[in-house]
């Protein structure tokens, strides 16, 4: 099959694993398993492999907002304004033993809690720090809406969870009050947010907005690593492409590029490494047939993105150019999280595992490589059908 001619594949596997809308997925680093969470704040772990639950626990009184996994933990965070760190499933092995598949698994332990603000369904960034960048405790930086302000972002560190800046776009409110009488924001509250490190060093947060519109901002202060009500925060650009709310938001790993979606049917495209005299140009508001738009994610080496409708669909693009690459059908209700596994997956890590029993995690390290290259072209959908589908895709190379 030609790279060029739009692709409609089959699910090869569905998991009826959730009994709740399923609201967020993701991949682990070496591809071994996949997170799923869904609306009633239940939390599944499954094995790539056998395609079993290695864990599966209520994590959250209300729905997922979004999970990811960290280095020796897992990330949750939800409707019931909490954010929680679990311990990872290699550390979790002894408790969990040879029953990891079976009902009524024992639940990871809860390393810390977090209490967040998630008025505005807006789902955490986790941004890691490279070693050099590493002092004390602090491995990564996470942002997340303002405890007070949904038009504002809050930054903090982990793994001890301290807030390192607070109120990130304050400087711009405007001084007339809000509905809920805590000041307002032309833009509305945010949707979605990335924070990232540029190669400079400098830290810098994509925000998303109510209004449609999209905000880079960029601490400018050397003097102080700490900031309070938005001091030392700067606006570099604000673009507004879509008539409706961002309701998600993509970057590439490399930070080069970000893509959002909403209600209407625009697929905002920005260059992020563009100087910010030439960001008008760059910034480009792509025209789709389709309408409703819930979520999108973009595959680690950034050549295709997906697109998931309100609709059902799973709408495939290039990242560079945006030109439809095919349209998967599975989902009867709303398409509401997509994770491509990752392309260049890390190597896992030997773990002990008990003795006298198999591998508890189904981990087992007897693939081919032909196995291991397939499965980093799969992409995982989750949707209102409480259905989660794993879809090979082709490897898109030429795209």
């Amino acid at each position: 099959m030609r790279p060029d001619k739009q692709v409609t594949p089959n699910p090869s596997h569905r998991l009826r694993s959730h009994a709740s809308p399923v609201h967020v997925a993701c991949f682990s680093e070496d591809n071994k398993r996949i997170y799923t969470g869904d609306g009633s704040g239940w939390v599944m772990i499954t094995s790539t492999r056998t395609l079993r639950a290695l864990a599966s626990w209520k994590a959250h009184a209300d729905s997922l907002l979004g999970i990811q996994e960290w280095e020796d933990s897992i990330i949750t965070h939800a409707r019931d304004n909490k954010l929680y760190v679990w311990k990872s499933l290699h550390e979790a092995r002894m408790a969990l033993g040879g029953s990891a598949a079976l009902p009524g698994l024992q639940t990871p332990s809860l390393l810390y809690a977090m209490d967040v603000n998630a008025l505005n369904y807006c789902r955490f960034s986790l941004c890691p720090l490279p070693p050099p960048r590493r002092t004390g405790e602090i491995s990564a930086l996470l942002a997340v809406p303002n405890l007070i302000e949904s038009s504002l972002a809050d930054v903090w560190t982990l793994p001890s969870p301290q807030r390192l800046h607070a109120a990130i776009g304050k400087t711009e409110w405007f001084s007339t009050p809000a509905a809920d009488g805590h000041g307002g924001s032309k833009s509305g509250i945010i949707m979605s947010m990335h924070l990232f490190l540029t190669d400079t060093g400098e830290l810098r947060i994509l925000l998303g907005y109510e209004n449609g519109a999209v905000t880079m901002w960029r601490y400018s202060r050397t003097d102080n690593e700490t900031s309070v009500e938005g001091v030392g925060w700067e606006s570099i650009w604000s673009h507004k492409l879509h008539l409706e709310s961002v309701m998600a938001m993509a970057v590439t790993p490399d930070n080069s590029v970000a893509l959002t979606v909403s209600a209407d049917h625009i697929i905002g495209r920005y260059d992020l490494r563009t100087p910010e005299v030439a960001i008008q140009n760059a910034c480009v508001a792509h025209k789709t047939k389709s309408i409703g738009h819930s979520t999108i994610a973009i595959r680690d080496d950034g050549r295709i993105c997906a697109v998931g409708g309100w609709d059902g669909k799973i709408r495939l693009y290039s990242t560079k150019t945006l030109k439809p690459l095919g349209t998967l059908t599975l989902h009867k209700n709303a398409c509401q999280a997509l994770a491509f596994a990752r392309y260049t997956a890390r190597p896992a890590e030997k773990h002990a595992t008990p003795t006298g029993s198999e591998d508890a995690l189904g981990e087992d390290d007897d693939m081919t490589e032909e196995e291991r290259e397939e499965r980093t072209r799969w992409l995982v959908s989750g949707g209102r059908d409480c259905r989660v589908a794993i879809w090979p895709l082709m490897s898109f190379a030429k795209t």
